[in-house]
């Protein structure tokens, strides 16, 4: 079954979810001032994850503000008007629970995993950091330097390296094509004033969707988040709406040329990613890239792996991988290898990748790919935070939420025949090709 999640004011009947699935209880509300609520009660747990999300991400940055969004993902934790930063630490180790954030292309999420007894105490603290962040000039000096470190960390990482690199070959001259912590020059440059108009334009009501998953019960998280969102001085109009998702024509023209790169690294071992664009995270067709994923680099089973892996001793480390975004995404194929050998594992990618697209795929490859993700997606979803995750995702990018059983019922259908023709589809796409290692001219 699937449920749809309009954007419609606090109060409209349409927008009151209650939904059952494998025993938890999903529902969902909306607020004045637009902000969205989703909670999934799990029965028997003692814990539970509460995120707070807010529709932006390192595609939203415009010139000027370029790091703004990585940069407010730090910042958030060094203090509110009620709350020092130590504070914020000790509220969550003192319950023995966890808190983090992640920034990501288009939306950035604050997260904590409490006992369900300290939820409260979870969503008050989350809520005050996304509504009354100070921005503090000494403390954002201070993180500036601690991402500049984490920049360099990456850097040093030349896994990471060939990924970023390849977004950006990929759909350059996009802003999906930036890195999302930003650049080097980007977090050196960006001033105050630039990250505080950020931080206040896009952290509003009407952008942000609380999710929790666990021992939650919904009418709670819902007076909690509300007098929370109260205090933390948010204007919660009564007739105010979520604001609209994403708008992705920006992205027509974006992968129409290929890129062939190669970075320069003092390292012992070469990493390759060859590609193109791939589906958008709405696309219908992303069942089926996931199993012509699986079925081309998704396991040990795999076409690469076995090929260039067991059967060769070329690499460790190969397998295929897709990105979905709004408008469009990226799809690749990884290795990493001897720098001697990075002509004959690209030869290996692109073979299999335009075998995949002549042949297509047999029915026992079929059988087991579709075995594979829907065994991995019942396990992935045993935890509160995927459970929190997939509600936050569901109400800011797609639109409707997915029960587990339709997840697995639209895994189930995929036909051979529609792999091969996504398979043709990719196959065709103008190619990238990145490439990191000790290389010489």
């Amino acid at each position: 079954m699937t449920w749809n999640l309009p954007l419609l004011p606090a109060g409209s009947p349409e927008n009151e979810l209650t939904a059952g699935q494998d025993g938890a209880t999903i529902r969902r509300s909306v607020l004045p001032g637009g902000v969205r609520v989703l909670s999934e009660h799990m029965p028997g747990l003692r814990s539970a994850t509460v995120g707070a999300w807010v529709g932006v991400g390192s595609r939203d940055e415009t010139s000027g503000h370029h790091g703004s969004t990585h940069f407010l993902e730090h910042l958030l934790f060094k203090g509110t008007a009620r709350r020092s930063a130590m504070d914020i630490a000790e509220a969550f180790d003192a319950v023995g629970g966890e808190a983090n954030a992640a920034t990501g292309k288009e939306h950035t999420c604050y997260y904590a995993r409490v006992l369900d007894s300290d939820l409260p105490m979870a969503v008050d603290v989350i809520t005050d950091m996304v509504t009354s962040a100070r921005i503090d000039p000494d403390e954002l000096e201070t993180e500036r330097g601690v991402i500049l470190e984490e920049l360099a960390m990456n850097d040093d990482d030349p896994s990471d390296v060939v990924h970023e690199e390849f977004a950006s070959a990929v759909l350059a001259g996009h802003a999906l094509g930036r890195p999302i912590g930003g650049t080097p020059d980007a977090i050196r440059a960006v001033p105050r004033a630039a990250v505080w108009e950020h931080y206040q334009w896009h952290y509003r009501p009407e952008t942000l969707v609380i999710s929790a998953a666990g021992g939650v019960d919904h009418d709670a998280l819902v007076s909690q988040v509300e007098a929370a969102l109260t205090t933390g001085g948010w204007n919660m109009a009564p007739g105010a709406l979520p604001r609209a998702r994403r708008d992705t024509s920006d992205v027509v023209g974006v992968g129409t040329v290929g890129t062939e790169l190669t970075i320069r690294r003092s390292v012992e071992q070469a990493n390759v990613i060859l590609g193109s664009t791939g589906l958008s995270a709405t696309d219908d067709r992303r069942f089926i890239l996931s199993v012509l994923s699986a079925v081309l680099g998704g396991g040990m089973s795999s076409r690469l792996f076995q090929e260039i892996r067991e059967r060769r001793g070329l690499a460790y480390s190969t397998y295929s991988f897709a990105s979905g975004h709004g408008g469009t995404g990226t799809f690749g194929l990884y290795a990493g290898c001897a720098p001697t050998k990075i002509d004959e594992v690209t030869a290996l990618l692109v073979t299999e990748l335009d075998r995949l697209a002549d042949s297509g795929i047999t029915d026992a490859e079929l059988v087991r790919s579709i075995g594979q993700l829907c065994g991995g997606l019942v396990l992935g979803l045993e935890d509160t935070g995927s459970r929190m995750s997939r509600l936050g995702k569901a109400d800011l990018v797609n639109g409707e939420l997915l029960s587990i059983e339709e997840s697995l019922d639209r895994v189930r259908a995929v036909t051979v025949d529609e792999v091969q023709s996504l398979a043709k589809d990719l196959a065709s796409r103008p190619r990238s090709i990145v490439r990191v290692g000790p290389f010489g001219d």
